[in-house]
């Protein structure tokens, strides 16, 4: 059990790790690499948490695999952590999207969020965590709640686009 509840807190970790890289050499190489996200960055929305989860995992999937080759236990620690992380980062990149104000695992502010409202394109590359702008100095504090968000209806957790 210690194996599996090792292997998936280094899953869900290294996922956000891998999630704010991808993202931010998006911004690196915005025509070549990241066509898709230029659409987004154009759009402002998600695809919805469900096709979210999908690209998310399709991109996993090969780095889930070898773990059971070391173990069932490991295997399923992996697997469990990068699927939850996925599916906690579809949901927190479409929430911040939608409802940014419900994003209370980010103390101070929702961080993707913020990216595209102030076009932050060298800063705030976390979708789902903070943690690694903190690490590596890209995170930038703003204030970030105006009338546009005092002017949003007060919706759930669950009231977003799913599909």
């Amino acid at each position: 059990m210690g194996v599996a509840i090792a292997c998936f807190l280094a899953a869900f970790i290294l996922a956000s790790l891998v999630e704010y890289w991808v993202h931010r050499i998006m911004h690196w190489y915005p025509k070549s690499f990241g066509k898709r996200h230029l659409d987004h960055h154009r759009r402002n929305e998600g695809q919805g948490v469900v096709w979210e989860f999908l690209d998310y995992i399709k991109a996993t999937v090969i780095l889930i695999v070898p773990m059971f080759f070391v173990s069932f236990e490991a295997g399923m620690g992996w697997l469990l952590g990068s699927v939850g992380y996925a599916s906690f980062s579809a949901y927190a990149h479409q929430l911040q999207h939608e409802n940014p104000v419900k994003c209370f695992w980010m103390i101070k502010m929702p961080v993707h969020y913020v990216h595209h409202k102030y076009g932050q394109w060298d800063h705030n590359f976390g979708l789902a965590v903070d943690w690694w702008d903190h690490a590596f100095g890209t995170y930038k504090s703003t204030d970030w709640v105006d009338d546009l968000e005092r002017s949003r209806p007060n919706k759930g957790f669950l009231e977003l686009r799913w599909f």
